[in-house]
């Protein structure tokens, strides 16, 4: 009889730091199912990535701002579990969707401000909330933070905020299912090359310069800096580690 993978639930899996979260978790053996927003395709090609690699995989469309849609998502998430995976639950949730507003404090709308609460905190709460009759216990949950809730830089007030609570929730979220053997940390990666805030860090190259000079290792970070730590923690050598906010900056601004 096959032994059964673990599985691990990606939000916003479908590129960028999902999607490379994603490889390395099936490199490591689990099972994966990502959530997409809008790009169904990008989705797509990232499940056939991640069969190419020897594992089962899915794909299913989430929005984390909409709580209202959380109920039918884990309907759909029961039922991939049953048709592709042959199982009932999953065992480690990576909350990794978001977005970047860059905008300077005194100019922050109610509007920006909310749009990031309810992707980068609210959402992210009662989403993993919902979640929790669905891990097994011995699971673990992946938060993402950044950087930037250590150091700050202009023009991050809002979304740095956001994070600043969820590295808080995280710590709560070990204390309160420790009784369950799930463990949960948070990963905070400093400046990524990706198309993340519009592919600001990648695309400007005296952006990139400048933070590069502010590195200890010299360089900007890459995905491939960031998927792998994500990967480790939702393995049993990493069991040991909880309610610790991890960052993965190449000594950014030390």
């Amino acid at each position: 009889m096959e032994t059964q993978n673990k599985i691990a639930l990606v939000t916003g899996g479908s590129r960028g730091l999902g999607k490379n979260a994603a490889i390395h978790l099936a490199k490591k053996g689990l099972d994966v199912i990502i959530t997409y927003q809008s790009k169904k395709e990008d989705a797509e090609e990232t499940v056939e990535l991640l069969k190419n690699v020897g594992v089962k995989a899915a794909a299913l469309q989430l929005n984390v701002a909409d709580i209202k849609t959380f109920e039918t998502f884990f309907n759909e998430v029961k039922s991939i579990l049953t048709s592709v995976f042959n199982a009932e639950k999953f065992d480690y949730l990576v909350n990794n969707a978001g977005i970047g507003i860059h905008v300077p404090f005194a100019e922050t709308t109610e509007e920006q401000f909310d749009t990031l609460v309810n992707i980068q905190f609210k959402g992210v709460f009662f989403l993993t909330q919902k979640a929790l009759g669905l891990i097994n216990d011995g699971g673990g949950i992946v938060n993402v933070s950044t950087g930037l809730a250590r150091f700050a830089l202009p023009g991050y007030a809002a979304y740095a905020s956001m994070k600043g609570a969820m590295e808080t929730l995280t710590k709560y979220q070990a204390k309160e299912l420790g009784s369950r053997g799930i463990n949960v940390n948070i990963v905070a990666p400093g400046a990524i090359e990706t198309d993340f805030g519009g592919g600001v860090v990648r695309d400007n190259e005296q952006m990139n310069k400048g933070i590069a000079s502010q590195t200890a290792l010299g360089r900007v970070g890459l995905p491939d800096d960031i998927g792998p730590v994500v990967a480790f923690l939702c393995t049993k050598e990493a069991k040991w580690i909880n309610a610790q906010r991890i960052e993965a900056s190449g000594g950014m601004f030390l």
